[in-house]
């Protein structure tokens, strides 16, 4: 989904109101029914039984959506409290319509128009289950003005206690740069409207915007065929079209036959929760070549795969020994995965030459894989079939020859320049994860969470992408859809558990929940 400045957005709205005949007011409460959904979401995953909700709405269009969310939510039998940064005589146009609808449906809005009301409400020290932001838009410029910043602190003061979601932007986070000049929300959950706005994107937001999600408010296709972008966002509706119906019919043959080399006896996990992830990824058949110490192991944690040991070398991982007998059987899969805890030996380095030279299906190229490549980039652009690459920041410095503070400096730009040295699909892992391939847009990821920042999660967004990718997907569909569902799954177990105890099993074992976001079936 493209990535527009707020001013764009601004334009497409007119344009829709002026040009197309919908009504502003649709619009608005489009938005709301988006927002209130959202929370209804965000409630049941987190398993509150019956939450208050609080919203905090401004005299813009922010505010609006907050009224129409406050009446659909209260319709659906929430407990739900409203609370007005300014005077309810301040609201106007459509703002003021859907505030008397919300008063009319029963609400009983609380009006908190100065600084010294927000620090009584403050003190009374009453929290919500959820709170949402509606106070500032995307037309907000420089810092909050008071009450504005008032209401901001208020809300930041109970983010402890309760889950804070915000309307569109974050109130104080610029729609365009991501920056904040003064007070702003620190949100778990951004709902945006229309496009994502260019500003949630930037690394500087994201401690603000959580995750982000998407509402269709209803701007006409051929209006969004206009706009011209340089980004995307990786959402759920890009990703629909691409997971299909099952035929009734269908045998483990028919989705795609994965391979995954690579463990060690340093290493045993990351092979073992690549496994877990590619048995979970609607792949039909995996097979997994390991050294012959942990063929117990991976049998015994993946009884769904076809484990198969080979020789190893002394310091325990695979020998260049196997390159003779199965240098030819690459063919007879749908996909190969090759790095996962193989470490970066001698053996390493040759299977992974000879493997790029030679296979001619799509190759997902992960940790030692890619440490063995040390400053070629080169080795990977001259590969005999389509390539995916899964580096950190770390791994992408060591293959590319540049610093750390290089590729974090520019993100983005890392990854197409990557992707333009390689020739490869590049998913540059890390918050706000890039997936860049030369003639497509660079998408950015923002389901995921801090949580996640553990080991094992790499390996498990690896084994995914192979099975993907193994059935039929193209590399840069797979990338895009592994790392929306990687992200979600982490989301999923975080929003019913904790960030503090997410684990990459756990991560593996939700994927089959996670694939519910894009398909029914």
């Amino acid at each position: 989904m493209k990535i527009v400045k707020s001013a764009e957005m601004r334009e497409l709205d007119r344009k829709t109101i002026e040009e197309h005949g919908i009504a502003g007011a649709l619009l608005m409460e489009r938005a709301g029914a988006g927002v209130a959904q959202a929370v209804a979401n965000l409630a049941s995953i987190t398993g509150y039984v019956h939450p208050t909700i609080r919203l905090i709405a401004g005299k813009g269009n922010n505010g609006g959506d907050a009224f129409v969310a406050a009446r659909l939510l209260h319709a659906r039998g929430f407990a739900v409290e409203l609370l007005l940064s300014c005077k309810a005589e301040q609201l106007q146009g459509d703002a003021a319509a859907h505030y008397q609808r919300a008063v009319e449906a029963g609400l009983q809005p609380r009006e908190l128009p100065s600084p010294e009301a927000w620090a009584a409400a403050k003190t009374e020290g009453v929290s919500a289950d959820i709170v949402v932001d509606g106070i500032l838009g995307t037309g907000a410029k420089d810092a909050p003005r008071e009450p504005a910043a008032s209401a901001i602190r208020y809300i930041n003061a109970f983010s402890a206690e309760s889950l804070v979601v915000a309307i569109d932007v974050p109130s104080g986070v610029s729609a365009d740069s991501g920056e904040t000049a003064g007070e702003a929300v620190m949100a778990d959950l951004t709902v945006t409207m229309g496009l994502p706005k260019a500003g949630l994107i930037e690394p500087c937001a994201y401690d603000h915007v959580g995750n982000l999600e998407v509402v269709d408010i209803g701007i006409p296709q051929q209006l969004l065929d206009t706009v011209e972008a340089q980004r995307a966002l990786i959402t759920r509706s890009d990703l629909l079209p691409l997971f299909v119906r099952r035929p009734r019919r269908a045998h483990k043959g028919s989705f795609g036959h994965g391979l995954l080399i690579g463990g060690s006896r340093r290493y045993p996990g990351a092979i073992l929760m690549a496994t877990q992830a590619a048995i979970r990824s609607g792949m039909g058949l995996v097979t997994v070549l390991v050294p012959r110490s942990l063929t117990t192991a991976v049998s015994t944690v993946a009884p769904e795969a076809i484990v198969l040991g080979v020789e190893e070398n002394e310091a325990g991982s695979i020998g260049a020994g196997i390159l003779p007998t199965w240098r030819q059987t690459l063919a007879n899969f749908d996909a190969v995965l090759l790095g996962p805890g193989m470490t970066a030996h001698q053996d390493t380095r040759q299977i992974v030459l000879q493997t790029i030279r030679e296979c001619s299906v799509p190759l997902v190229l992960d940790a030692d894989a890619l440490n063995v490549l040390e400053g070629q980039p080169f080795r990977v652009h001259r590969a005999t079939c389509p390539v995916l690459i899964t580096p950190h920041p770390g791994e992408l410095s060591r293959l590319m020859g540049v610093e750390v503070a290089t590729i974090e400096a520019d993100r983005m730009f890392s990854a197409v320049k990557a992707a333009s040295a390689t020739d490869a699909t590049v998913i540059l892992k890390g918050a706000g994860t890039i997936v860049a391939k030369a003639g497509n847009l660079p998408h950015v990821n923002m389901t995921g969470n801090p949580g996640m920042a553990s080991g094992g999660m790499g390996d498990v967004l690896a084994g995914l992408l192979l099975g993907l990718v193994a059935q039929g997907l193209t590399p840069f569909e797979a990338a895009l859809s592994a790392t929306y569902l990687h992200g979600r799954a982490g989301d999923n177990v975080r929003w019913r558990a904790s960030q503090a105890g997410l684990t990459a099993s756990a991560v593996a074992q939700e994927l089959p929940y996670a694939f519910r976001d894009v398909t029914l079936r």
